[in-house]
């Protein structure tokens, strides 16, 4: 009986191997979105949450099972970007408490790191959504255009455009921006992220 099947029929052995796969594959493309570790790992869980939910509508003769878990994660991702807008908006509307201020040695050795996640940042959040999705998907997380399409659930040529429109926009961005000093931090997600986003320059 093939995987899709065994997960199909709630085989716990079976969703412990699609887990063992592809999680690092769905945390690459939870990091990638929202630069944040913890934030991450909670997009990664739920996501296979929902895959166990959903497991019923899986086709038990198709293929990959890679661009749905990642089609999933999107939606996860999208939720969980709105629910924070929400936390904020609520805290927004709080009475205003006196904040302790920070202090910069306690800081000192991340501020190169962070500066370079907030540039890469700034570049992601000035594209559109859909633009950010078929980017993440394409160039981080290397689905080809078929299986983005299918991910996101829209037409192939769909997301060729979205990504030509995304590359253009940050070619323009990085045209404007000096180069940034090397981190001192050590390399991991994070620094696979900014290269991630260099690399769509190109």
């Amino acid at each position: 009986m093939s995987l899709r099947a065994r997960i199909r029929d709630g085989d716990p052995s079976a969703f412990e191997e699609l887990f063992d796969a592809y999680a690092g594959s769905v945390y690459g493309y939870a990091f990638r979105h929202c630069a944040d570790r913890t934030e991450a790992e909670d997009i990664t869980s739920m996501t296979f949450l929902e895959v166990w939910r959903l497991r019923g509508r899986i086709d038990p003769d198709g293929g990959s099972l890679r661009p749905w878990l990642l089609g999933i994660a999107v939606n996860v991702a999208r939720n969980t970007r709105r629910a924070a807008r929400r936390y904020q908006d609520a805290l927004a509307r709080m009475p205003r408490e006196d904040r302790v201020p920070d202090f910069a040695d306690d800081v000192a050795g991340r501020i190169d790191d962070a500066e370079r996640i907030a540039a890469v940042r700034r570049a992601y959040a000035a594209l559109r959504r859909p633009e950010q999705e078929v980017l993440a998907l394409v160039l981080w997380s290397g689905l080809d255009y078929a299986e983005t399409a299918e991910a996101l659930g829209v037409p192939v040529g769909t997301v060729k455009s979205r990504l030509s429109r995304a590359r253009g926009k940050l070619e323009k961005l990085a045209a404007h921006r000096e180069p940034a000093a090397p981190s001192r931090q050590e390399r991991g997600d994070r620094d696979t992220a900014v290269r991630s986003a260099k690399e769509a320059c190109r």
